[in-house]
Parts: structure tokens; C-alpha cells; sequence
């Protein structure tokens, strides 16, 4: 499901809210009812904010869509991924932290 999410999201959504989204994981419930979508987005939270819009805006289109390449289809709830954000701040932390450390030249 993440990757027919990911290529309908890619090449089908003409939403200019959503072209810098990449999506980062899907968790589907037992039932197959629910799906949580999660996706990165690059830019701020403003950006996030227009992103996950846009994805809600068109989750009736991509759950149609992907009655065409699967038999069930949950409904769609899009979550902001901050991982890589998060993951980007500690890499730095860690790079400052190495500039500021005495004696390591």
C-alpha cells in the first residue's frame, strides 16, 4: 500500500501542496479498516500544515485509486513525520558539541 500510495501521491496528485512530500511509512489496522499514513515533509511546519491539508484534501481520490490495485481500502489518516527532523537537529547537536569539545582537534 505505502509504495501505490507513494507513486499515485508522485505522479497523480496535482495538489502543489503536496509535491515536496515523501512518505515514510504506513501502519494498516488488523481489520484493514484504518491506515495511518506518515509522511515527511520538507519545509517548516507551515509547510507540514499545507501538506497534510492537501493529502486530506485528496484522500478520497487516492482511496478510489487504490481500489483499482487492491482488494480493500482503509481509510486514510496522514500523520507528519518528524523523524528526519528530529534526526537532522541531534547530527548537529553532536557536530557542535564535537567543535566545542577541548582538545579534540
Amino acid at each position: 500500500m505505502r509504495r501505490e500510495l507513494a507513486t499515485l501521491i508522485l505522479q497523480e496528485v496535482k495538489d502543489p501542496r503536496v509535491k515536496l512530500v515523501s512518505l515514510s511509512g504506513a501502519e494498516v489496522s488488523r481489520d484493514l479498516s484504518h491506515a495511518k499514513v506518515f509522511v515527511s515533509v520538507l519545509g517548516d511546519e507551515e509547510a507540514a500544515k499545507e501538506a497534510l491539508a492537501g493529502l486530506e484534501h485528496a484522500a478520497g481520490y487516492l482511496r478510489r485509486e487504490l481500489g483499482h490495485r487492491m482488494r480493500t481500502i482503509p481509510q486514510l489518516h496522514f500523520i507528519h513525520d518528524t523523524s528526519m527532523e528530529q534526526g537532522a537537529h541531534i547530527d548537529e547537536l553532536l557536530a557542535q558539541a564535537a567543535r566545542t569539545t577541548p582538545g579534540k582537534e
